[in-house]
């Protein structure tokens, strides 16, 4: 095993199947954010969402996929032309993985691409023990989804944040007070394969915990930009509210509890959720 990669795998103190297939996502998303840094990639693009949380600002679960937002809205944006970089500095840690862009039957401003790589393979790069690897069917394929809005919203922030591993380099993101804006407009106005995601609403505890400033005038933005938005009047901090608590009294918290227990590796820590609890949650959030 390469020694970088030794290192980054010895904070994760894997204890099963689950644990190794999420600190080996992780250990390539990392290394998927080098490969963008050398390609130059945060000149004209951001990082945000979940994993972006989860890597540069300590969120306590695992994540999927990476989101990115151009700074400016742009249709000459090519995604494609950082596939080179990312596969090079996969290869280059022991990693064999494959980028394939994603064809859209219908044209959005998001372009999509996957890294795949077979997982029982990539586990034997960080030297996984013969019990679990034999856990893995033949053949399964782990994938990692990267999505770049081409056509953002305005009015959102940016800093640079700096990453030691696999090597020291900087990663930009939006700030904290646009990532909760982010997330915020994913609970209100976007449905998962017609599901609700429980790891969005576990990164609304964390926030309301951690970083509890919300840039209010940002998620508008968002949401006139999807038409959820339509009124004349600015989005204000006692019609959020309303949404919000709207969207807890429909929840389903066993659903989005048994969502997001795959990402976290406390899941007792969930028992406590109820839509008392995610109304008490509300009460914390602030307004930037």
């Amino acid at each position: 095993m390469y020694e970088a990669v030794a290192r980054m795998l010895s904070k994760y103190e894997c204890r099963g199947l689950n644990e190794y297939l999420n600190a080996l996502r992780e250990i390539l998303q990392d290394i998927a954010l080098l490969g963008l840094w050398r390609g130059k990639f945060f000149e004209k693009a951001a990082f945000y969402g979940g994993t972006a949380l989860r890597l540069l600002h300590g969120l306590d679960r695992f994540s999927e996929d990476m989101d990115f937002s151009l700074l400016e809205p742009s249709d000459r944006f090519d995604l494609t032309n950082y596939f080179t970089f990312l596969e090079r500095e996969t290869e280059g840690f022991g990693f064999d993985i494959r980028i394939e862009g994603i064809d859209k039957a219908v044209h959005t401003p998001v372009q999509s691409a996957f890294l795949k790589a077979d997982t029982r393979n990539q586990l034997l790069v960080i030297e996984t023990g013969e019990e679990i690897l034999k856990a893995i069917p033949k053949g399964q394929i782990l994938k990692i989804k990267l999505e770049v809005d081409t056509d953002p919203p305005p009015g959102f922030a940016t800093q640079t944040r700096y990453l030691l591993q696999p090597v020291p380099f900087s990663v930009r993101a939006f700030v904290l007070p646009d990532l909760f804006a982010g997330k915020m407009h994913a609970i209100l106005c976007r449905r998962w394969k017609g599901r609700v995601k429980g790891r969005d609403w576990y990164d609304l505890v964390w926030y309301a915990a951690q970083h509890p400033e919300l840039h209010l005038s940002h998620l508008e933005q968002r949401m006139r930009q999807t038409g959820d938005w339509k009124e004349d009047a600015p989005l204000t901090a006692e019609r959020f509210k309303e949404l919000l608590i709207h969207a807890i009294h429909s929840l389903d918290v066993g659903q989005i509890r048994k969502e997001v227990e795959p990402f976290v590796r406390n899941p007792e820590a969930l028992s406590i959720w109820s839509r008392e609890f995610f109304l008490d949650v509300v009460t914390r959030i602030r307004f930037a």
